[in-house]
């Protein structure tokens, strides 16, 4: 099967454990940005390079993203991404409501609220020391994925 023929039968949304509310700690995600047309090439890297598969892919309005082991690799043309450059990493965790309400109280600016996302919900803050967090938590939509 042809790698544009993959594409265009892959759910929107796939990953190997839908649902993160039973995570003891936080998945710590490094961002990898690439350009149009090279997340499968940055995928084949990151799996050879950490000895592990792919374990979600979704879409994200123009963006196209990937986790493999420790890195969420983003592909998208530059002015897609130029917004989401400043985030440093991205955490995957249980819940996030009880972070969004420690990281406020403890000084976090929120960079973007909490909304609902194609994987389950999430948010970016600003830590007091300056550093852009992206935190998530997974849930299974309606459609299984």
């Amino acid at each position: 099967m042809t790698q544009e023929r993959q594409e265009q039968e892959a759910p929107a949304v796939w990953r190997r454990v839908k649902d993160s509310s039973g995570l003891a700690e936080p998945r710590v995600l490094v961002r990898a940005f690439v350009g149009p047309g090279e997340l499968e090439g940055a995928i084949g890297f990151y799996e050879r390079a950490q000895g592990r598969t792919a374990d979600a892919r979704f879409a994200f309005g123009a963006l196209r993203l990937a986790t493999v082991g420790a890195f969420l690799l983003i592909e998208g043309a530059e002015e897609d991404l130029r917004p989401y450059r400043a985030t440093t990493g991205t955490l995957l965790v249980d819940d996030v409501r009880p972070y969004l309400e420690r990281l406020v109280a403890g000084g976090a600016e929120v960079v973007h609220a909490l909304q609902e996302v194609p994987t389950g919900a999430g948010f970016t803050v600003r830590h007091p020391d300056g550093t852009v967090v992206e935190y998530v938590h997974h849930r299974p939509t309606a459609d299984g994925a």
